[in-house]
């Protein structure tokens, strides 16, 4: 399951490869997916992902929270409970992050992260259950950012510019490490999108240094080819089945 999550979190964020002019992510946006893996050669719905935006105010600066919350749905939590929450503190006009945590709880197995950002380092605490708390700095790319901030930079991007074939990359961190990412365009596709109806969408592909994700072109995320960019499916594939990701409803765009 947890390499589940991993492909969730990548394919949500890799398009996001280059960057230009910032442009504003509008508060109080939710977008609601239904999480399925391939069961028996059925496609099983078993969980809800879901993302949304605020605005936090201190004493200092506002921050733009982006707050990413996976569950699996009641009926499946007898066989494995998942209850993850990912969270992003950034400047509301270039992204760029201050703060990221992690909170996750799967099937009784926990731990939570802290990222705390500081020009090109991070200070991270992390809590597994059952180990003592690590606090550790290290050095990050000036480009990489934390998975949640990092997968709305999509609505920065000038996609339509991107020729079949081309691919583009750019790095993340999670569970500690930085991971190259590579991003392949294939083409555009009509998809349904939840109660968007049906919307033109650019096909992109994934590669990525790790051995979760399996297959040339397998793994996949389909952005409307408007303004907005909303990532409306994801299919992923791994060393233990496939699945995907389908948006079925979007407020607040």
């Amino acid at each position: 399951m947890k390499k589940y999550l991993f492909v969730f979190s990548t394919l949500l964020i890799f398009c996001s490869f280059t960057s230009e002019k910032s442009k504003s992510i509008p508060t109080g946006e939710k977008l609601i997916y239904a999480g399925s893996y391939n069961m028996s050669g059925l496609m099983t719905q078993l969980a809800q992902v879901t993302l949304s935006t605020d605005i936090v105010t201190t004493s200092k600066k506002s921050y733009l929270h982006l707050n990413c919350e996976l569950e699996t749905f009641s009926k499946w939590d007898r066989f494995f409970k998942i209850r993850d929450l990912y969270e992003a503190y950034v400047d509301p006009a270039t992204l760029k992050p201050s703060l990221y945590k992690r909170s996750v709880d799967e099937g009784g197995w926990t731990k939570t992260e802290k990222y705390v950002f500081k020009n090109n380092i991070i200070t991270s605490t992390v809590k597994r259950k059952n180990k003592p708390e690590k606090v550790a700095t290290f050095s990050i790319n000036p480009a990489t950012q934390d998975v949640v901030s990092l997968m709305y930079k999509l609505r920065m991007l000038d996609v339509s510019k991107l020729k079949n074939g081309q691919s583009m990359g750019f790095r993340i961190v999670f569970d500690e490490e930085e991971i190259p990412v590579t991003v392949k365009m294939l083409g555009r596709e009509s998809v349904h999108a939840g109660n968007l109806g049906e919307k033109e969408c650019y096909k992109l592909s994934i590669g990525a240094k790790t051995d979760v994700l399996k297959g040339k072109d397998r793994n996949l995320i389909y952005l409307t080819s408007d303004s907005k960019k909303i990532p409306v499916l994801m299919k992923f594939s791994i060393p233990v089945g496939t699945g995907q990701l389908t948006l079925t409803s979007a407020s607040g765009i």
